[in-house]
């Protein structure tokens, strides 16, 4: 079957998807002024801001502001225009048609050859993309029409929501294609803002493009109330975030632990997104405890799930589904539900008994002179609640027979050590937020980092065979196949998905929506007093 979509429109922005809600007054109904400085809260440092290289949150959400993909998604969870106004597709083929007058960070126009040859290196496995089989899947090609002014991607393989994928993937432009050094600490894109200063582990700060004019869907250019710089400042705690807020000294910041209820207490502008927030990750490479799905079954039966969400989400939360978030996938969120294996930690010792784990002199268990020793993972910039669940998931592991280290980490480091496979890990908590089941797979599947990103190393043939099927058929109309892969994750223990939270952002002096969980650059409009 082959969809066609039109958007009459002047613009676009990156791709974004969520279920996006809250409370503050609309920016039509309040004062809006010209020539501010919107400053917003980042928990960490993003890193390298070469996007067709990062799988993390907070570098997606800089990249943002920098660059624009072919299609927008918009806070109703709408497909709207991006740099392609038109495009029409298939699960192994996607044409998209591009705005004319689109222009890059250095004047030079956007060409189709300069988004195809994007999507040829992304789709490209020597290139070790973060992005391929997430936007791109492996070996699909893409060719340019200049004179239609149009990109043809063709896909080896089908994707249900092909069109979708290859069109949230941010697109750099000809001189930052030439030079991926200079993407590292600057930008080379086509999106509003250019970068003007960076200050690793203190603040980006970006300057308005004034000829921006595409984007994204209907929006038009030269609306009231958009700022004329941004500054990123990078703040992990969320105490002192909090305090900025209320200051009045940024605007934006997402607060995820109890310090926003003092944020709700001023009736400061609130978006909100339901988004994963505790999914647990073994490492399965050959040799480490994770490798053995009995020793995944004997510790998560030691674990009290709903105990650890409650902490985790400061009693806020609901347990986790599915392995992706209510309001960010097209499917029913609902797939895992009874597929984990259940609290019982006598159950938990008998398993790790038969898999031939038995409790040392000193309690530890012991399988052919190794202890069961494990490095657990956590990241540090996403609220002090984290640690609180990394310390009480020790505590339940203990019993049951395991020697448990903790590491907290900021997201740059997990992103070296786990992401990147440079460093020893056994299990990390760290939530993976997709907007759709495909985007999901690279992570569960195929290789290993520096040459995929299947960090965990899991291999599920199961899993495999059922993404081949649901690949198949397009869009929502595959559901019920994704459903099932996710199940066969599951039922193996590859990924433990136990919590979703609302994270929400607020703002003051400023309005501004969520797409995607985070917040979308060209809805920010400023206040008066």
């Amino acid at each position: 079957m082959r969809s066609v979509r039109t958007i009459a429109a002047a613009g676009a922005v990156a791709l974004s998807l969520s279920a996006c809600g809250g409370t503050g007054d609309p920016a039509g109904s309040q004062n809006l002024v010209n020539g501010k400085t919107f400053t917003m809260v980042l928990p960490g440092d993003p890193g390298n801001l070469d996007p067709h290289f990062t799988s993390l949150s907070v570098t997606m959400q800089v990249d943002r502001f920098l660059y624009d993909s072919l299609l927008a998604i918009d806070k109703d969870g709408k497909t709207v225009a991006g740099l392609a106004d038109k495009w029409e597709s298939t699960t192994t083929t996607v044409t998209y048609r591009l705005r004319k007058g689109i222009t890059c960070s250095d004047g030079s126009p956007l060409t189709a050859a300069t988004v195809a040859a994007n999507i040829n290196f992304v789709g490209d496995p020597k290139n070790s993309s973060s992005r391929i089989g997430v936007y791109v899947p492996p070996g699909a090609t893409a060719t340019a029409d200049e004179a239609a002014g149009t990109v043809t991607v063709t896909s080896p393989v089908p994707n249900s929501f092909l069109d979708r994928a290859v069109g949230g993937l941010h697109i750099v432009c000809d001189k930052g294609m030439k030079d991926r050094d200079s993407l590292r600490q600057g930008a080379s894109g086509t999106g509003m803002f250019t970068v003007a200063e960076v200050v690793p582990g203190d603040h980006y700060t970006f300057e308005r493009r004034k000829d921006y004019a595409w984007g994204p869907g209907d929006a038009k250019p030269g609306q009231a109330g958009l700022p004329d710089k941004v500054t990123l400042r990078i703040v992990a705690n969320e105490s002192t975030a909090t305090n900025l807020l209320m200051s009045g000294e940024v605007n934006a910041a997402s607060i995820i632990g109890l310090d926003q209820q003092r944020l709700q207490a001023q009736k400061m502008l609130q978006r909100d997104v339901m988004a994963m927030l505790g999914e647990l990750w073994f490492n399965q490479k050959a040799g480490l405890p994770g490798a053995d799905v009995a020793v995944r079954k004997g510790l998560t039966q030691a674990l009290d799930l709903n105990q650890l969400t409650q902490v985790l989400t400061s009693g806020t939360g609901k347990p986790a589904k599915g392995l992706v978030a209510p309001g960010m996938t097209p499917c029913d969120p609902d797939t895992i539900s009874g597929k984990l294996p259940a609290f019982d930690v006598q159950a938990a010792k008998t398993t790790l008994d038969a898999a031939g784990w038995r409790p040392g002199a000193d309690g530890i268990r012991v399988k052919d002179g190794k202890r069961l020793a494990i490095t657990l993972f956590y990241t540090t910039e996403l609220g002090t609640t984290m640690q609180a669940t990394a310390e009480l998931m020790q505590k339940f592991w203990q019993p049951a027979g395991v020697e448990v280290a903790l590491k907290g980490a900021t997201q740059a480091d997990i992103s070296q050590v786990i992401l990147a496979g440079q460093g020893s890990w056994d299990v990390s908590l760290i939530p993976l937020n997709v907007t759709v089941p495909g985007e999901a797979v690279p992570f569960l599947s195929g290789p290993t980092p520096p040459n995929g990103t299947n960090f965990a190393g899991i291999q599920n043939s199961k899993y495999t065979s059922l993404v081949q099927e649901a690949s198949g058929i397009a869009g929502t109309a595959g559901c019920g196949k994704w459903a099932e892969a996710e199940q066969a994750i599951a039922e193996n223990v590859d990924v433990v998905a136990f919590a979703n939270a609302n994270r929400p952002t607020f703002g003051k002096g400023a309005t501004f929506e969520l797409s995607q969980g985070s917040l979308d650059p060209s809805t920010i409009r400023m206040l008066g007093a």
